[in-house]
C-alpha cells in the first residue's frame, strides 16, 4: 500500500518537520512493514526557465544538439556578467520562448545523479533542461517538459510562471510516498482511512475519519436489486449487502480534477476517466471497492447469484472467461455484468458518452472472492480488499461520497432514492480478561491502558465494577478481532513491540534422547557406506499399492486419506518409506545418475484414522494425561523407519579390478550394519514379501524373532512399472523397534590374550536351505568358544549334484583362559558340523 504523505496530512495531524522515513518508522512500530520511501530524492536548484534562444548545431555523429540561452532569474551563475544561463540540450520538442524546467549545477536528480557545469559538444553547459523521466514524473524521455503543454488545463499556473521560480514546489517533486506491506489480517489498511487510523494510534494524534459524512435518508427505493444465493459457502451468502446510488446527467468525458489524479498516481494507479477515477479514489480513501455501471446500458434489474456451469463472461481486460459454479455474479436482466468483487464486464462499462451512472457499493464474502480471483488469475485492487475483509457498514458512505464527487466534477444530479438490500451478519460481543496482556506478554499493562487501547481501536468495551472481565464488541472494520489472544496482540502492538524485551530461554542441557542418538548414528553409518540421504514427501497415489504388488489383504494398504491433499493425484499417506523413496531413486536415474544409492529416515502411517476423531483440547494450559492419551489414541500409529535403495554399479572398473553391480547382498549388508552399529545381532532368513523378488528377499529379525524389516532385490514387475533399472535393490527397517531393542544393556566381554585358532568347513545342503539357517546351526553347535563365523564360498555344480549347493565357512575360536589344542579345535568343528547335519541335513564335503 502506497501512502502519499500529503494525503495522509489531510486525515491526521502531522508535524511540519516530519518526513516519510519518520512516518514509516511509526507505522512499523504498530506492526506494518516498510517497503520503501518514494519521492523526496530530488534536491535543487530546480527552477522554471524561459528559453531566450535556441541554436541547432549538427554534429559529426548525425545528432543535432541545441545551444540554448535560458533566463533562470536570480539563480543563474552568469548573471553577474549579464549573460543568461548557457545550456546544451539534445531535445528538439521546444522553441525559443517556451517555459521549461532547468536543474542547475549543485542539484541532484533521482538516483543520486549530481549535476555540475561541464564542457560538452564544444560548449560549457551550466545545467540541464529536464524531461519527465529525469524528474521521476513519467516515462517520457524523448522530449523535455514544456510547461505550457504540461499545464495546458491550468491557466492559473501558466499566468504565475516566472523565471527562477522553484519548480520542485510547482511540480510537487518534494512530495513523499511511504510504501508499506499490509499483512493478511490487516485488510483495513488497504485504505488511507485505515493507515491514518494506525498512524494516529502510533503517535497519539487526532484522527479525522473521512467516513464521517452524513448520508441522507433515501426518499424511496432505488434501482431494483435482488440477492440470490442457492449455494452459500459454510453458511455464508456471497453478498450480504448491496448499496446502489444513481447520478444522472453526468458529463463522463470531463477529466477528473488534478489533485485527484495526483493522488491516484502517487498510490500507483493510472488516472483513466472521471467515473473510474472517482471510484478508485473512494476505494483508496475508504477501502470500499466500487463499480460504476452505465445505467442506460443495463438490460434489466440487477440480480446477484452464483454462476451456472459453462457460463461465460468477457471481462474488462477483453478476456472471455468460463465461469465456475462457485463464482458470484452481478447480472442485469439475465445478462452477466461482472464477477462480483473481482472485475466487471465490458457490456455496461462507463464511457465518454455515458450520461447516467449507477454506483455499486457491496459487501461480498471474502472466501468467495478469493476463490474466484485465484481461479481466474485476476488479482485486482477490489479482490485484494474483499478477500481480506471490507467494513460492511462503509458501503452507504462510499456510495454517497462517490455520487457527490461525480455530481461535483461531472455536473450531474444525485437521485434522492437509493438501494440498500441485504443484512450483514451481526457482530457478537465476547468476554476478555484485562489481565491477559500482563500474563501473556510479560510486561505490566494496567487496566486503564488495556481498556483505553481497545476503545482507541474502535472496540465497544462494557466494564463491570470489580471484575477483570469486560465485554468487547469489535469494530466492523476489524473482522479479525474475534477472541482474547487477538486483543492481547493489539494491546502489545499499540504500546510498541519494541517495548517487549528479547529474552532467550536458557538451555536445560539435557542433551539428545536415546532415539535421537539412534537416528544420528544410523544416518551417519549409512552415509559412511556411500549412500546419500534424501527426504521425500509422504504422499502417494491410489494405484501405488497395486504397482508394488501388495496383496488385497496386505495391512500396508490400510492408510489415511487426506481431506485436502497438496496434489489430487497423491491423496494418501505412505505406509512404507519405499513408497516414496523408490520415486526419488527413479528421478535421479532418469536425470542421468546411473549409479546411485540413497537412504531416508522418516515416518510412515500404519492404519486408518480411528472413528470419533481427535478431541479439541484447550490451549490455555497443558492437557491432563487422560486427554493427552485420547488425543494420541485418535491418531493412527506413525512409526519411524529407515529405508535404502540402490541401482547401477556398486564399484566401477579400474586398476583395482572389474566393476560390480549392486545385488541383494548389499541391501542385506546395510541392514545388518544398522543392527551392528546399535549393538544388535540381527538375524537374516529367506522370505517372500512384496515388492521384493521372491528368491532374493531376506527377512531381518531381532534375536527374539520379531521381524524388523526386509531387504533384497526388487521384483522385476515392480521395476518395470516404476521404470527403474534391472537388479535394483532396497531394504526397509522399523527404526522404532530397533531403538527399543538397543535399550537392552550390553555386557562387556573380557578380551582373551590367548591365541585365536581357525578352521574351515565345507557343507553340502539342499538348494532350498537358506544360508542363514546353516550359519545359525553352526553357531549353536560350536558353543561359547566360537568367536566369529563367516561364509567365504558358495559353489554350485556337477561336483555337488543337482539341487545341491556347497557352503564353505571360516570358524575362529578362542578360549579365555588357555591356548586351545588341535584336538579341542577339531572337536568344536565336529560339534558344529553335527548340528548342521541334524538341523539342516548338511553333509560335510
Amino acid at each position: 500500500m502506497r501512502v502519499p504523505v500529503e494525503w495522509l496530512r489531510e486525515l491526521v495531524e502531522i508535524a511540519p518537520g516530519v518526513r516519510g522515513r519518520d512516518i514509516a518508522a511509526d507505522l512499523v512500530r504498530v506492526g506494518l512493514e516498510e517497503e520503501g520511501i518514494h519521492g523526496g530524492q530530488l534536491r535543487g536548484p530546480l527552477v522554471v526557465g524561459r528559453v531566450l534562444s535556441q541554436v541547432p548545431e549538427p554534429q559529426k555523429n548525425g545528432k543535432t544538439i541545441h545551444w540554448c540561452h535560458v533566463d533562470v532569474g536570480a539563480n543563474g551563475q552568469q548573471l553577474t556578467h549579464g549573460i543568461p544561463q548557457e545550456i546544451v540540450c539534445g531535445a528538439n520538442n521546444f522553441d525559443a520562448g517556451d517555459w521549461v524546467v532547468c536543474i542547475l549545477p549543485g542539484g541532484v536528480l533521482p538516483g543520486n545523479f549530481e549535476i555540475s557545469a561541464r564542457k560538452t559538444y564544444g560548449h560549457m553547459s551550466n545545467g540541464m533542461i529536464c524531461s519527465e523521466r529525469e524528474l521521476g514524473l513519467g516515462d517520457d524521455h524523448d522530449g523535455i517538459i514544456v510547461l505550457t503543454r504540461y499545464f495546458a488545463d491550468r491557466p492559473d499556473i501558466l499566468e504565475s510562471l516566472e523565471p527562477g521560480m522553484d519548480a520542485i514546489a510547482l511540480l510537487g517533486l518534494g512530495r513523499e510516498v511511504v510504501e508499506v506491506n499490509v499483512t493478511p489480517d490487516r485488510g483495513y489498511c488497504f485504505s488511507m482511512r485505515g493507515i491514518a487510523r494506525e498512524y494516529a494510534l502510533a503517535t497519539n494524534v487526532d484522527f479525522r475519519d473521512p467516513a464521517d459524512i452524513e448520508v441522507p435518508v433515501a426518499t424511496g427505493p432505488g434501482f431494483p436489486v435482488r440477492l440470490v444465493d442457492e449455494r452459500p459457502i459454510d453458511g455464508r451468502v456471497g453478498c450480504d449487502r448491496y448499496v446502489a446510488r444513481t447520478v444522472r446527467d453526468v458529463d463522463a468525458s470531463r477529466p477528473s480534477p488534478p489533485w485527484m489524479q495526483r493522488y491516484l498516481t502517487e498510490v500507483g494507479m493510472r488516472p483513466i476517466s472521471l467515473a473510474v477515477d472517482v471510484t478508485n479514489y473512494v476505494m483508496m480513501l475508504l477501502g470500499q471497492p466500487l463499480h460504476a455501471f452505465d445505467l442506460d446500458l443495463l438490460p434489466g434489474d440487477i440480480e446477484v447469484r452464483r454462476a451456472a456451469p459453462g457460463e461465460k463472461l468477457t471481462t474488462l481486460d477483453d478476456v472471455e472467461r468460463t465461469l465456475a459454479a462457485d463464482d458470484l455474479l452481478i447480472t442485469g436482466g439475465g445478462e452477466i455484468l461482472a464477477i462480483a468483487g473481482v472485475m466487471g464486464g465490458a457490456s455496461s462499462e462507463v464511457g465518454p458518452a455515458t450520461r447516467n451512472v449507477l454506483i455499486e457499493a457491496a459487501h461480498f464474502d471474502p472466501i468467495t472472492v478469493a476463490r474466484s480471483s485465484r481461479r481466474h488469475r485476476l488479482a485486482t485492487e477490489a479482490s485484494k480488499r474483499f478477500e481480506r475483509g471490507v467494513d460492511p457498514q462503509i458501503a452507504p458512505v462510499a456510495a454517497e461520497l462517490a455520487a457527490r464527487l461525480l455530481a461535483e466534477f461531472g455536473g450531474g444530479t444525485i437521485d434522492s432514492t437509493a438501494t440498500d438490500v441485504g443484512e450483514p451478519q451481526a457482530r457478537s460481543a465476547f468476554d476478555f480478561d484485562v489481565t491477559h496482556p500482563t500474563r501473556l506478554i510479560g510486561l505490566e499493562y494496567p487496566r486503564e491502558e488495556v481498556v483505553g487501547t481497545l476503545r482507541r481501536l474502535g472496540c465497544e468495551v462494557t466494564e463491570s465494577a470489580g471484575s477483570p472481565i469486560v465485554s468487547v464488541l469489535a469494530p466492523t472494520w476489524r473482522p479479525d478481532l474475534t477472541d482474547g489472544p487477538e486483543l492481547v496482540e493489539e494491546v502489545a502492538r499499540v504500546r510498541g513491540y519494541d517495548q517487549i524485551p528479547s529474552v532467550v530461554p536458557r538451555a536445560e542441557g539435557r542433551g539428545l534422547t536415546h532415539a535421537q542418538r539412534v537416528r544420528r548414528v544410523v544416518a551417519t553409518m549409512l552415509a559412511n557406506q556411500g549412500l546419500v540421504e534424501v527426504e521425500s514427501y509422504p504422499f502417494i497415489g491410489n494405484g501405488l499399492f497395486d504397482v508394488l504388488g501388495y496383496a488385497a489383504d496386505d495391512a500396508r494398504r490400510d492408510t489415511v486419506t487426506l481431506a485436502n491433499p497438496l496434489q489430487d493425484e497423491a491423496p494418501l499417506m505412505r505406509t512404507s518409506l519405499l513408497d516414496t523413496l523408490l520415486e526419488t531413486l527413479r528421478r535421479n536415474v532418469s536425470r542421468g545418475m546411473r549409479d546411485v544409492a540413497v537412504y531416508e529416515l522418516g515416518l510412515v502411517t500404519r492404519g486408518s484414522v480411528p472413528k470419533g476423531g481427535a478431541p479439541i483440547l484447550p490451549v490455555s494450559s497443558r492437557p491432563d494425561p487422560e486427554s493427552e492419551a485420547r488425543l494420541y489414541a485418535a491418531v493412527p500409529p506413525q512409526p519411524r523407519h529407515v529405508a535404502f535403495a540402490a541401482a547401477g554399479l556398486a564399484q566401477g572398473s579400474g586398476p583395482w579390478g572389474s566393476s560390480r553391480g549392486f545385488d541383494a547382498s548389499d541391501a542385506v549388508t546395510w541392514a545388518r550394519e544398522v543392527g551392528e552399529i546399535l549393538g544388535i545381532q540381527l538375524q537374516v532368513a529367506a522370505a517372500t514379501m512384496a515388492p521384493w523378488h521372491p528368491g532374493r528377499c531376506a527377512a531381518i529379525s531381532l534375536p527374539d524373532g520379531r521381524v524388523v524389516g526386509w531387504a533384497g532385490e526388487l521384483h522385476p514387475k515392480v521395476l518395470g512399472a516404476l521404470k527403474l533399472p534391472a537388479r535394483t535393490v532396497a531394504g526397509e527397517l522399523d527404526l522404532d523397534l530397533l531403538t527399543e531393542a538397543s535399550l537392552a544393556p550390553i555386557s562387556a566381554v573380557k578380551l582373551s590374550t590367548f591365541p585365536l585358532a581357525t578352521t574351515d568347513v565345507a557343507l553340502t545342503v539342499d538348494e532350498t536351505v537358506p544360508v542363514g539357517e546353516v550359519e545359525a546351526a553352526l553357531r549353536r553347535g560350536a558353543g561359547p568358544l566360537l568367536e566369529s563365523l563367516s561364509l567365504f564360498d558358495l559353489f554350485r555344480g556337477e561336483q555337488v549334484g543337482a539341487g545341491k549347493k556347497s557352503l564353505a565357512f571360516h570358524l575362529a575360536v578362542r578360549a579365555p583362559d588357555r591356548t586351545l589344542t588341535t584336538d579341542e579345535v577339531s572337536a568344536i568343528r565336529d560339534q558344529a558340523v553335527a548340528a548342521a547335519a541334524r538341523d539342516c541335513g548338511a553333509t560335510q564335503r
